[in-house]
C-alpha cells in the first residue's frame, strides 16, 4: 500500500508523519533543534538544522518501516512561517533564519507603515507586525549592509527543506501571503512594495499553488535513504494553513479553536476579505481560497504561568479538578490573559493581564476558572469578529490543543462561544495537513474534500452549548470586553515608569 510523507518544520522540532492512503499513521518521527538568542529579543536558527532533523527522521523511517523504501511515494510539507532565509549564489545559507518570534524589528514596521501606508493593507490584507518577513529583510539590509549584497535568494523555512530534496527553488501562497510582499487577491509578488523597499523581485522564489509538484526526490538522497521509488515533492503550505487542512476547515460553516501556548481562531474564506487589518488574512492550502485567523498571545501560556506561579508542585488535572463546581464566571472574578501583550483585536505590545473582582471568597479553584474563561473571552474577541464582519455564522467548531483534552474546559467553550464542539479522534497537527496535500498530488484522491473524509474523523460525542450558562456568559462577557480600555492606560504608564528607573 503506498505511503506518504507529511514533513512539519516546527519551531523547536521537526516531524515526520508517514500515513497510507486509508489515511492510516504507520508511523511518526521528530528531531528537536535549538533556538539561537545572541541578544534580547533576538530569535534565530540555523538552516543547518532542520536537514539534520530531516536527515534523522528520514534514517528512522528507513530503519523502523520495513517497506518504506518501496511504497513512499510523496512527501509535502508544512512550516513555521514568516521566517527569514537568506541563500547565496551557490543556494547557501548566508546569515542565520530570523524565526517568526524574533522582535527586533519594531522600528522597521513603523518605517513600512509610514512609507505604504494604507496600500499595505490593501495589498497584503495584513498590518505590518514584528513576525513578518519584509521587516527582517529591511533590518539586514540596515544592519548586515554586506550580507544583503550576497543575497541571491529569499526563502521560507520549508520550502529550503523542499531546495534541499529536489535541487528546486519555490514557495506556495499560503507562505507567501506572511511576508508582507505578496498582493494576496492578485496572486503574485507586489513590484509595488517590492520597490518601496529595495527588494529586487528576482531573488524572490517562484509561486506556486500548494498542491503542486515541486520536483522529485534527488538520487543521492533517494540511494543514502535506500528509497526505490520516484518520490514526488509537492509544495505544501503554511503551518496554520496546513493545520486548518489537516482538521477539515474547508468550508464556511466550521471554525478552528486551537489553545496551545498561543490560541488561534481560524475561518476558511471562499473569496477576500476585508478585516481592516483586525485579523490575519492569508491564502489557504485549497487552491483559490483563503483564511482569516485571530490570535490570542498566551492561551496555554497564561495557564502554565498560573499553575507555575500560583500551583507549583501541581499538575494540570490536579489544578484544574475542581473548576466544573465553580458556576460560570468565577463568583464575579475576571482574568485578561494580556501577560506577554496582545494581538486581536487589540495588536498591543504593552497591555497587561489582570485579575478583577477579587474577593475574601475566591479560592484557588475560582482563579483557576477565571483564568479558563479568560482565555476562551479573548478567543471569543476573534470569533465575533468574524461573524459581524462577515455574517459568518459557524454550526460547530473544531477544538484543538490542550483544551479540547479536558471536558470542563470544552463544555466552556460551547457555553461562552454558543456554538457545538467538536474535537478529532486523533490530533496530528499540520503534518497531517502535508499528507494530505501528498495524498492528493500524487493522484490518490480527486479532490482535497475527498481527502479530508478519508483523513479527517471527529469524535462522536460532542459538547453543546447550555442556555442558562450562554445567558450568563453573555453578560459577563459584555463586562469583561471593557477591562481593555479600563486598563490599558495604566499598562502603558506602568511600563513606562518601569524603563524610566
Amino acid at each position: 500500500m503506498p505511503y506518504v510523507l507529511g514533513i512539519d518544520l516546527g519551531t523547536s522540532s521537526l516531524k515526520g508523519i508517514l500515513m497510507n492512503e486509508k489515511g492510516e499513521v504507520i508511523k511518526t518521527k521528530s528531531a528537536t533543534y535549538p533556538i539561537d538568542t545572541p541578544k534580547q529579543g533576538f530569535s534565530e536558527q540555523r538552516p543547518e538544522y532542520w536537514v539534520v532533523a530531516l536527515e534523522n527522521v528520514l534514517t528512522g523511517l528507513s530503519v523502523d518501516v520495513a517497506d518504506f523504501g518501496d511504497e513512499l511515494i510523496g512527501i509535502s510539507f508544512s512550516g513555521q512561517m514568516h521566517s527569514l532565509v537568506v541563500l547565496d549564489k551557490n543556494n547557501t545559507p548566508i546569515y542565520p533564519a530570523i524565526l517568526w518570534n524574533d522582535v527586533r524589528t519594531t522600528k522597521q514596521c513603523q518605517e513600512i507603515t509610514e512609507r505604504l501606508g494604507d496600500r499595505l493593507l490593501e495589498i497584503t490584507k495584513n498590518i505590518a507586525l514584528e513576525g513578518f518577513t519584509l521587516p527582517k529583510i529591511l533590518w539586514l539590509q540596515e544592519n548586515e549592509p554586506e550580507i544583503w549584497k550576497k543575497v541571491a535568494q529569499i526563502m521560507l523555512p520549508k520550502d529550503y527543506l523542499g531546495l534541499w530534496l529536489t535541487g528546486k527553488s519555490h514557495t506556495e501562497y499560503s507562505d507567501a501571503a506572511g511576508t508582507l510582499l505578496l498582493d494576496i487577491e492578485n496572486h503574485r509578488w507586489s513590484k509595488e512594495i517590492a520597490d518601496a523597499f529595495g527588494v529586487d523581485r528576482s531573488i524572490l522564489p517562484d509561486l506556486v499553488e500548494s498542491t503542486d509538484q515541486i520536483g522529485v526526490l534527488k538520487e543521492e538522497l533517494k540511494a543514502r535513504f535506500k528509497i526505490n521509488t520516484d518520490v514526488k515533492i509537492f509544495a505544501g503550505g503554511a503551518d496554520n494553513a496546513a493545520a486548518a487542512l489537516g482538521v477539515g476547515l474547508i468550508n464556511e460553516d466550521m471554525g478552528l479553536i486551537s489553545m496551545g501556548t498561543s490560541g488561534v481562531v481560524s475561518s476558511y474564506e471562499p473569496k477576500i476579505a476585508d478585516y481592516k487589518g483586525k485579523l490575519h488574512f492569508f491564502n489557504h492550502t485549497i487552491p483559490g481560497k483563503y483564511y482569516s485567523m485571530g490570535v490570542t498571545l498566551a492561551a496555554g501560556n497564561s495557564l502554565n504561568w498560573f499553575k507555575e506561579t500560583f500551583g507549583k508542585g501541581l499538575t494540570f488535572n490536579e489544578l484544574l479538578a475542581d473548576v466544573y463546581t465553580v458556576e460560570p464566571g468565577s463568583n464575579g472574578l475576571l482574568f485578561t490573559p494580556y501577560i506577554v501583550g496582545e494581538r486581536t483585536p487589540h495588536f498591543d505590545s504593552n497591555i497587561r493581564g489582570s485579575f478583577l473582582g477579587i474577593s475574601a471568597h475566591h479560592q484557588l479553584k475560582h482563579f483557576s476558572r477565571s483564568v479558563l474563561e479568560g482565555i476562551t473571552f479573548s478567543l471569543r474577541d476573534s470569533k465575533d469578529m468574524m461573524e459581524k464582519t462577515k455574517g459568518k455564522k459557524f454550526q460547530k467548531l473544531i477544538s484543538v490543543g490542550g483544551g479540547a483534552q479536558n471536558p470542563d474546559i470544552m463544555q466552556m467553550q460551547a457555553d461562552i462561544f454558543n456554538c457545538e464542539m467538536v474535537r478529532l479522534t486523533v490530533e496530528q497537527g499540520p503534518g497531517l495537513g502535508a499528507c494530505m496535500i501528498a495524498a492528493y498530488g500524487c493522484g490518490l484522491y480527486t479532490t482535497l474534500e475527498e481527502v479530508t473524509k478519508v483523513f479527517v474523523h471527529y469524535k462522536e460525542a460532542t459538547f453543546l452549548p447550555k442556555p442558562d450558562h450562554v445567558k450568563k456568559y453573555n453578560t459577563i462577557y459584555g463586562i469583561w470586553k471593557d477591562i481593555y480600555g479600563a486598563t490599558a492606560d495604566i499598562s502603558h504608564r506602568l511600563i513606562n515608569s518601569n524603563e524610566e528607573e
